[in-house]
């Protein structure tokens, strides 16, 4: 078997917790699924919604998932993850999960999401896209589904 083409690298899935739709979990999973084939280790914000659904995912497949949690208690974080951190950084945890990446993968939208979606923009770390918000063309790749994203995510990494 060989390497993923994302060994070694760390992408964040990030997206609603609260206000996830079905479809935004189904390929939040899906995502976190492609990103473990292909090798890479998994972030998220180590909650519910899209941050469990895309664990869900990476440890189905056998790889790993790590939470980043905001509050001090790792038992608040979903079981999905192979690892919790709890950060005590409240919503500041976001910038220290984004700027951890080597890529940002943002499934559906919320208001937290939209905080990450700008850090990653503001860092220049490369940015996917599933079904945003209306944000400027220049946001990031806009994917039309989880294979897209995860092709994308690739392509983006390729040279860095």
């Amino acid at each position: 078997m060989h390497p993923g083409r994302l060994e070694g690298r760390y992408v964040a899935v990030v997206g609603p917790a609260d206000d996830a739709r079905d479809v935004d979990l189904a390929r939040a999973e899906a995502v976190g699924r492609a990103l473990a084939e292909e090798g890479a280790v998994l972030l998220t914000g180590g909650h519910h919604g899209v941050m469990r659904a895309a664990a869900r995912g990476a440890t189905a497949a056998g790889g790993v998932s790590i939470g980043l949690l905001p509050g001090s208690d790792r038992a608040a974080g979903s079981p999905e993850h192979t690892h919790l951190l709890p950060t005590g950084l409240g919503e500041l945890r976001n910038g220290l999960l984004v700027r951890a990446a080597d890529a940002v993968g943002a499934v559906g939208c919320s208001w937290g999401t939209l905080s990450e979606i700008a850090l990653a923009r503001r860092t220049g770390v490369p940015l996917v896209l599933l079904d945003p918000w209306d944000l400027p063309a220049d946001a990031g790749v806009v994917a039309a589904d989880a294979p897209a994203a995860v092709r994308a995510v690739v392509g983006l990494l390729a040279g860095r």
